[in-house]
C-alpha cells in the first residue's frame, strides 16, 4: 500500500508542479520504470526476480538500465520541449 501511495503522490506532484512552473518555462516530468534487470533484486535477496517476472511483462523481458536512461535523455533533449506534466512509463507494456 505504501508503494502505491508513493507512486500516486509522485505522479500528482509531477503534474501539479508542471502546471505551477510552466509560466516560468520550467518543465517537470517523471519516468516510471517497470522491472529492470539490475543488481537491486540480488541485494534484496531475490537475484532471479527480474527474469522470473518477465512472463507477465507484455514484452516478455525485463528492461535494461540503458532503456530507462534513454527515456530520461529524451526528456532532457530539445526533442521534448513541449513535454511537461508527463509521467513516462518505461515498463515493457505493463
Amino acid at each position: 500500500m505504501a508503494y502505491a501511495a508513493t507512486k500516486a503522490a509522485i505522479e500528482t506532484l509531477t503534474v501539479g508542479l508542471a502546471r505551477e512552473l510552466a509560466a516560468d518555462r520550467i518543465h517537470v516530468n517523471a519516468v516510471a520504470p517497470g522491472t529492470v534487470d539490475t543488481t537491486i533484486h540480488a541485494r534484496a535477496g531475490e537475484p532471479g526476480r527480474a527474469a522470473r517476472v518477465a512472463a507477465r511483462i507484455p514484452l516478455q523481458r525485463p528492461g535494461q538500465p540503458e532503456e530507462i536512461a534513454d527515456a530520461v535523455a529524451w526528456l532532457l533533449s530539445d526533442r521534448a520541449t513541449y513535454v511537461t506534466g508527463s509521467v513516462v512509463a518505461v515498463t515493457g507494456g505493463l
